[in-house]
């Protein structure tokens, strides 16, 4: 059996993305239980200083490719580029954030190899045998799915943002190894004519100190005055999770999560949030966490710094009282 774990850093404008810091922090911890080695790979043009960046995480090897066709991202290129790779060296697993850009390319590159895919998983567990089984959410996030891949290594997996910790990703030192693809013969139907960043719209929630985030839990937008009330106590903005933006009672570039904005204020009140990972990954990097909730086991609690299990309708009016009475 294949005993490689091998991690693709996705990197733009110089620098590798968080979500797959993040991955191989995943990868690290994969590797660590099953006895695998793990390898990073960074594909582009001059890429040297990447591989280098990584070659400084626990990895026991770096796998940099780099050609003029891999500048720009190419669904095709990419393709043949990394299937070279896969069928040289046969790991077990690939493990690649699940971005938008991933999207897109993991189901082409499983699709070419024949391989089993996983998308959007949010963490794993080894049974008894151990085989290597993924959970991902369904549902709108309410069930958790395992899965198990059937097909011949190597297995494809998307690694939810949020799914592992930067905190947990540890320091090495490892062999960069420069690899040779023939991209001669294939043909990019892309071409990249510029790249715009997105409008954050007029609410930049990454300057704000005090953010009171509110979710499905108050029910209607006419139930919105009180966290309003309560957000104008503490001199705090407003933050929402996706499907308060969805039914459009707030407007989307008040979006935390991983669909929006990522903020890391000194304190957010999450009010009626159940905390699912695509909201989580946008605000736990904040310094303190205040949850209001009426489920015990809401997820949210599992990140929290402090938790008040109760109703929102009577919890946050008292909480706006209390607020006004000590700053009079």
């Amino acid at each position: 059996m294949a005993d490689k774990i091998y991690v693709l850093l996705d990197h733009g404008q110089g620098q590798i993305r968080n979500a797959s810091w993040e991955t191989l922090a995943l990868g690290q911890k994969i590797a660590q239980e099953t006895g695998q080695s793990l390898h990073a790979v960074v594909l582009g043009q001059e890429v040297e200083s990447l591989a280098q960046e990584a070659a400084g995480k626990r990895v026991d090897s770096v796998i940099a490719a780099q050609d003029p066709k891999l500048a720009d991202y190419d669904p095709d290129v990419s393709k043949a580029a990394l299937s070279a790779i896969l069928k040289a060296d046969e790991p077990q697993l690939l493990l690649m954030a699940h971005s938008y850009q991933n999207i897109d390319f993991a189901p082409k590159l499983a699709a070419g190899l024949g391989k089993g895919l996983v998308t959007d998983c949010i963490g794993y567990r080894i049974d008894d045998s151990g085989e290597l089984i993924f959970t991902r959410q369904m549902f709108r996030n309410k069930l958790n799915a395992d899965v198990r891949v059937r097909s011949t290594p190597p297995w494809i997996v998307t690694v939810q943002a949020g799914a592992c910790s930067l905190d947990d990703l540890q320091q090495g030192s490892a062999e960069v190894r420069m690899r040779q693809v023939d991209l001669a013969e294939i043909q990019a139907r892309r071409v990249q004519l510029e790249a715009i960043e997105a409008n954050k719209g007029q609410v930049d929630l990454n300057k704000a100190e005090v953010i009171v985030g509110v979710g499905r839990g108050i029910k209607k937008a006419e139930n919105l005055s009180i966290i309003e009330e309560l957000a104008q106590a503490l001199g705090a903005e407003i933050g929402a999770s996706r499907p308060v933006v969805d039914s459009e009672w707030m407007e989307r570039e008040r979006q935390i999560g991983s669909s929006g904005q990522n903020v890391a204020p000194k304190l957010y009140i999450g009010c009626g949030i159940s905390g699912a990972i695509q909201h989580v990954v946008g605000m736990k990097s904040s310094n303190c966490i205040v949850a209001i909730n009426s489920d015990p086991n809401a997820p949210i609690f599992n990140i929290a710094n402090y938790g008040i299990v109760g109703d929102l309708f009577e919890v946050v009016p008292a909480l706006t009282k209390r607020l006004r009475e000590e700053s009079s």
